[in-house]
């Protein structure tokens, strides 16, 4: 079965839609994250790097009076929960594994748990650890790290070296 890339991930029509909201500059540079705290962590960077990609894209836009509202945002924030659901459909569609879809859609719920009564610490698996630690290492106040630019272009061409990283790193494991 071929890998599913992160630039097949990203380009797909579903993926653009929702990181127009959740800031394409954010996700790309969680991935990133991702793929160096996996690596160190013994944590299969495909996945790492598909969840941190997709972390986000539940989130949706809350305004009051034409303004953004963070603390509305905040109070009603059910990201995780429709972004998981979202990505598990996403990675179906686009042939991957039906394992891997399942794995990244946990890592991908449980990135937060700002949605949930209770605090996840000690909780998550490894994966879902470096997913929460890698969009953590990229938090700004009042959600100011969604609205970060970048270019379309240059988010495919980072996506593409850490694809490339990723093949090397299954390289060198198949040898």
């Amino acid at each position: 079965m071929k890998r599913v890339t992160l630039v097949d991930v990203f380009k797909h029509r579903i993926t653009q839609k929702y990181l127009q909201r959740s800031g394409i500059h954010h996700a790309v540079t969680v991935s990133g994250y991702a793929f160096d705290m996996a690596l160190k962590a013994g944590v299969d960077p495909d996945l790492a790097t598909k969840s941190a990609l997709l972390h986000d894209m539940g989130h949706y836009e809350w305004y009051r009076d034409g303004k953004w509202d963070y603390e509305e945002y905040r109070k009603h924030d059910i990201h995780a929960i429709k972004g998981a659901e979202r990505a598990h459909k996403l990675l179906i569609r686009l042939g991957e594994d039906r394992l891997v879809a399942k794995e990244v859609s946990l890592a991908v719920l449980l990135h937060t748990d700002s949605y949930l009564p209770f605090e996840l610490d000690d909780k998550r698996t490894k994966l879902q650890d470096v997913v929460a630690k890698a969009d953590e290492k990229d938090e700004q106040p009042l959600g100011l790290h969604h609205y970060k630019n970048m270019d379309k272009s240059e988010a495919i061409q980072r996506l593409n070296m850490l694809d490339l990283k990723i093949e090397e790193f299954y390289d060198g494991q198949a040898g």
